[in-house]
């Protein structure tokens, strides 16, 4: 846990720096939000560009996600040691360079390693962020902060990928990158000369470094296998061997994480149902959420004809409404619970996901596109919110920042996996995902397995998470949140 800073570098809301540390963290967060959808959007026309294959184009989305689900919590941690401005600053800066390098690739080998390199990078940057609010802002002041902030990076989240489609349409893919370039300027401009330094909390704890590297060999072995078999025999020695080193580096994980002295995930917070069935309904849910992200932009681009700017529009009813009204869910939740919004979420965006299917070559924009995403959206409101303050209120107090971690990276290890099972069970593999009949034509399979796992999430959800309503002092998360590649980190802010 980051120690709490001194009054006399504490921040009070109303001081001039108080905006500018807000801006810092904002912008900084907007970076891995927009990039998260942007990129998606480029797909097919960087496909087209570098020539890459349908295995290249998930390891462009992989690549990314697999550094980042792997590393984020290892992430908190070096901040805790080592100072949050430092860390957040040395992200903000390997963001950058990583950005520029992917805006300049030359081929797709090239720019699948500088998005690794983003998500080691994003690793820093990602806890960073709420930490530094968090550490900085005096305690009165810090519920307040917080929102403004899950309020401004909804915006940034929503404008995101329209601005992106804009950019790929008018320009070319490789402005989805270097736009980070002077974002991430400002933002280290504005840390360095208003955010206070913070001195780490004194600790012997060492840091998990042997947990990180197995769990990251086991995701990326499980990865290059589900991605390498649609191109593979049902039955190979390529995709078997990468399966077997998969199995035995994750038994091997969870012996060290079980014996380690501070591990990197600890056992015993799985000892609570409520946050093993929890955490069960997230990795569901954001595997479906993943896929839909991932291959809607490239349906409607490659499949159906459409333009960047109309791929980047599809996605804003889904931002709109999380923006709008993830804090009267909130609400809701202090009524009914949380089970109901966490069943009724997962069927509503499950409906929304199926209406997906009847997208074509002769699709209508507005019934076939924007009505399903704004059903598909809603469903995702009621999800989140009480998901995240499901998962709080079955940790401790002095563990809930980590609790929200694991969670974090739980919803990002789930999409890294689905999409790298796409083009095998979407049958794209070669250059499927270029293919306009082929891509069409996996639409109905794809989205009917992401059907399949949002129905799974919303059964699992009724049978597992109490129906009681939420207690006097349980967590409450942020009031809005608009990323669809995780749920949102918490603080120790975030508890009233």
């Amino acid at each position: 846990m980051t120690a709490e800073p001194s009054t006399q570098t504490q921040v009070q809301w109303g001081e001039p720096r108080a905006r500018w540390v807000l801006t810092a963290t904002v912008l900084g967060a907007a970076l891995t939000f927009i990039d998260a959808t942007v990129v998606n959007i480029a797909l097919p026309r960087l496909a087209v560009d570098l020539g890459a294959a349908s295995a290249a184009l998930t390891w462009v989305v992989n690549g990314y996600t697999l550094a980042l689900a792997a590393l984020v919590l290892l992430g908190g941690a070096l901040g805790d040691r080592y100072g949050l401005r430092r860390v957040y600053v040395a992200g903000v800066i390997g963001f950058a360079v990583a950005s520029a390098a992917c805006g300049l690739a030359p081929n797709v080998g090239t720019l699948i390693a500088a998005r690794v390199v983003q998500g080691v990078a994003a690793a820093l940057l990602t806890p960073g962020s709420l930490a530094l609010l968090q550490a900085t802002f005096a305690p009165a002041d810090r519920s307040r902060v917080i929102g403004l902030w899950s309020g401004l990076t909804g915006v940034a989240a929503a404008i995101g990928p329209f601005l992106g489609g804009w950019l790929i349409q008018v320009a070319d893919w490789r402005w989805a990158f270097l736009i980070n370039l002077p974002i991430a300027a400002v933002v280290v401009l504005i840390t360095r000369s208003h955010v206070p330094d913070h001195r780490p909390a004194p600790t012997r704890d060492r840091l998990d470094w042997t947990g990180a590297g197995l769990l990251a060999v086991c995701l990326a072995a499980l990865t290059f296998a589900l991605t390498a078999w649609s191109d593979a025999p049902f039955v190979s020695a390529r995709v078997g061997g990468a399966l077997l080193v998969s199995l035995v580096v994750g038994v091997a994980f969870g012996v060290w994480e079980h014996r380690a002295v501070t591990p990197l995930v600890p056992v015993k917070l799985f000892a609570s149902r409520v946050f093993l069935v929890v955490n069960l309904v997230t990795f569901l849910a954001y595997a479906a959420i993943g896929v839909v992200f991932f291959f809607l932009g490239i349906l409607l681009q490659v499949g159906a004809g459409m333009t960047p700017i109309q791929a980047g529009i599809s996605l804003f009813p889904v931002t709109v409404l999380m923006l709008l009204f993830s804090g009267h869910v909130g609400v809701l939740m202090d009524r009914v619970g949380a089970r109901v919004p966490m069943t009724l979420g997962p069927l509503l965006a499950a409906t929304g996901v199926a209406l997906l299917t009847r997208i074509d070559a002769d699709t209508n924009y507005l019934t076939d596109v924007l009505v399903p995403m704004t059903v598909f959206g809603a469903g995702l409101t009621l999800l989140v919110t009480p998901l995240t303050a499901t998962v709080l209120a079955a940790v401790p107090d002095e563990v809930v920042g980590l609790a929200s971690g694991v969670n974090n990276a739980v919803a990002r290890t789930a999409g890294l996996l689905a999409v790298a099972a796409v083009p095998f069970v979407g049958g794209l593999g070669g250059t499927g995902m270029t293919d306009p009949a082929r891509v069409a034509s996996s639409a109905s399979t794809l989205m009917g397995a992401c059907v399949v796992l949002l129905v799974g999430g919303a059964v699992l959800a009724w049978v597992g998470v109490p129906a009681k309503r939420r207690e006097e002092g349980a967590a409450r998360p942020a009031p809005h949140h608009c990323s669809t590649a995780a749920p949102p980190p918490a603080t120790t802010a975030t508890r009233s």
